[in-house]
């Protein structure tokens, strides 16, 4: 019989966009506001919020699925890098007119993000013993 080892790293990693998307879901203004947005957001950008927290929920949920069930996981990190760098390119198209805690926490989250997805990405494969 063969011993599946967890991917730990997958599970935080996953966990965290999961728990990320699914606030984005059911409390999306608060969400926003933890992000760095002191401002109620208009219509059109409380569905992009939404349409972030579905995404987030996807990617996360899918990166813990992989982990718990002994799958290579780098292609979910890789996913989870990409979102955020998709996130940090949007971002400074309007960086100029971000407040300075959404530059600090959103484009900072992003660039974390990148950098753990890349590392996850770019991790040797797991055996499967």
């Amino acid at each position: 019989m063969t011993r599946r080892t967890l991917d730990r790293a997958a599970v935080v990693a996953g966990g965290i966009r999961l728990t990320s998307g699914v606030w984005f879901l059911v409390d999306p203004l608060r969400a926003n506001r933890f992000w760095g947005d002191p401002a109620d957001p208009p219509p059109t950008a409380r569905l992009l919020l939404r349409s972030m927290g579905y995404r987030d929920a996807l990617i996360g949920a899918l990166l813990v699925s992989a982990a718990v069930s002994g799958r290579d996981t780098r292609g979910w990190f890789l996913a989870s890098g990409g979102a955020d760098a998709a996130d940090l390119l949007g971002g400074i198209s309007v960086h100029d007119r971000l407040s300075r805690s959404q530059r600090l926490i959103g484009l900072g989250g992003a660039v974390a993000g990148i950098g753990v997805g890349a590392w996850g990405a770019l991790r040797p494969r797991r055996s499967r013993e």
